[in-house]
C-alpha cells in the first residue's frame, strides 16, 4: 500500500511538472570578457582575470543563479583605442605566448598609449 502510494505522488508530481510548465533549474552559459591596462604583463593580466571573475559575480547575481563555474574561452585582444585600431590587435603588437588556465584565457598586446594591455575570456555558467 505504501509504494502505491509513492508511486501516486511521484506520478502527480510528473504531471504538476507537466501542466504548469515548471521545469527543474536548467545550467545557462555566458561569455565574460575583461581587458585591462598595467606597467607589465603580468599586472594587466591579473587586473584583467579579476575583472572577469568580478564579471561573473555580476552576473550570477543578475541572473539569480546559486552557483557558476568558469572555463577558459579564447578571445581576440580588445583594444581600448579602436580608433587608432579599427581593425583590432595587429600581429606585431601581440605578446606570445596566451596566458591559458582552466578558468580564463588571457591574451596580451602591446598598447598604445600604455605598455601592456590583456583581454580575458571565460565561459561562466550558472544554475
Amino acid at each position: 500500500m505504501l509504494r502505491v502510494l509513492r508511486m501516486g505522488v511521484a506520478v502527480l508530481g510528473v504531471a504538476i511538472f507537466a501542466l504548469c510548465g515548471l521545469r527543474p533549474a536548467e545550467a545557462a552559459c555566458r561569455l565574460v570578457t575583461a581587458t585591462h591596462s598595467a606597467d607589465s604583463k603580468a599586472a594587466a593580466a591579473q587586473s584583467s582575470r579579476a575583472l572577469a571573475v568580478q564579471s561573473a559575480y555580476d552576473l550570477k547575481n543578475a541572473r539569480r543563479w546559486s552557483h557558476v563555474t568558469m572555463s577558459a574561452r579564447k578571445v581576440k585582444g580588445d583594444p581600448f583605442w579602436k580608433a587608432v585600431r579599427p581593425d583590432g590587435v595587429p600581429a606585431d603588437a601581440q605578446l606570445k605566448p596566451d596566458l591559458v588556465s582552466a578558468r580564463f584565457y588571457t591574451t596580451c598586446f602591446t598598447g598604445v598609449v600604455v605598455p601592456y594591455v590583456c583581454t580575458t575570456g571565460s565561459a561562466v555558467c550558472g544554475y
